[in-house]
């Protein structure tokens, strides 16, 4: 009878591509990974994974065994969900967006891992859209529509827009009163929204105009566009969460208050497998009473 941390070993390498990835992941050595490997392959008396000093590549065996083995660790998971204790414990690997993760993501961590001290966080915070599947992620918190697939969604909250200015740039350039006078003045421009120079607005009527915007500074991270708009370097289009204080508190002005820009979706994307740990779906509640409040 195969090992679990074995099949663990196995299904992780298997997903990562890469013996060294998986080490990284297990907190093991490369060497253990292998031998681990090397342990199902002589028990089970086949080759799982082809390795050269490059690359690696299940073989056909390598990709049934790894079908199996999945199913094996979903079903060992859900004996541990047969307690009816809100007690829940083991590792949650999660993914997402900078902005998400400096500003809504840290109190549902905080709470959650306050109640539930054995349930260990591995966050990755990036805008790039990862594999969840071939880089080990449990789950992903994506802003946007989302392509379909087979991955599990659902939607947890609103990602609302701010068009704002100090009010240094806004004596310096004048009281701006149409989204359209955008274009004839100085912006900072979002690398995270495609295409970064043209900003929607609707009107109270439902009109939708997007104007194509223009400036000297395009960057990918929202806390430094939100200091050059309070230095006065020109206007943004940046999420309410990371603004929504500096309007409060009149250091940020609010721009065209008959207009409102487009919001998006926030989801919770995790893998598609048949049984989903308890910690994961109770993290996920959690995430969707956090995110539908702020």
């Amino acid at each position: 009878m195969a090992d679990l941390e074995e099949l663990r070993t196995f299904t992780i390498a298997a997903r990562l591509g890469s013996f060294a990835r998986a080490a990284r992941q297990l907190n093991l050595s490369p060497a253990m990974v292998g031998r681990r490997i090397q342990g199902l392959e002589e028990r089970y008396g086949i080759k799982l994974i082809e390795r050269t000093t490059r690359s690696q590549h299940l073989t056909e065996r390598g990709r049934e065994f790894l079908t199996r083995a999945e199913v094996v660790l979903d079903a060992a998971e859900a004996l541990a969900d047969c307690s009816e204790a809100d007690n829940y414990s083991g590792r949650i690997r999660l993914t997402a967006p900078t902005m998400i993760g400096v500003t809504r993501l840290p109190p549902v961590l905080a709470r959650f891992g306050a109640d539930h001290p054995d349930v260990i966080f591995e966050v990755n915070l990036s805008n790039r859209r990862v594999d969840l599947v071939g880089e080990g992620f449990d789950l992903a918190i994506r802003v946007g529509e989302l392509p379909s697939s087979g991955l599990i969604t659902r939607r947890i909250g609103t990602y609302r827009f701010a068009c704002c200015a100090s009010p240094e740039f806004i004596r310096r350039n004048g009281e701006l009163t149409h989204p359209a006078q955008l274009a004839q003045v100085r912006c900072v421009l979002n690398l995270n929204l495609m295409p970064r120079d043209r900003w929607p607005f609707i009107a109270a009527d439902g009109e939708e105009i997007t104007v194509t915007v223009g400036g000297g500074v395009e960057i990918d991270y929202d806390e430094a566009q939100r200091i050059l708009a309070l230095s006065g370097t020109g206007i943004v289009y940046l999420p309410l969460d990371l603004v929504s204080d500096d309007l409060s508190a009149g250091r940020l002005v609010s721009l065209f208050p008959d207009w409102r820009m487009p919001s998006m979706p926030i989801h919770s994307v995790q893998p598609s497998r048949a049984l989903v740990p308890r910690r994961i779906r109770a993290f996920v509640e959690a995430l969707a009473i956090e995110f539908r409040s702020s």
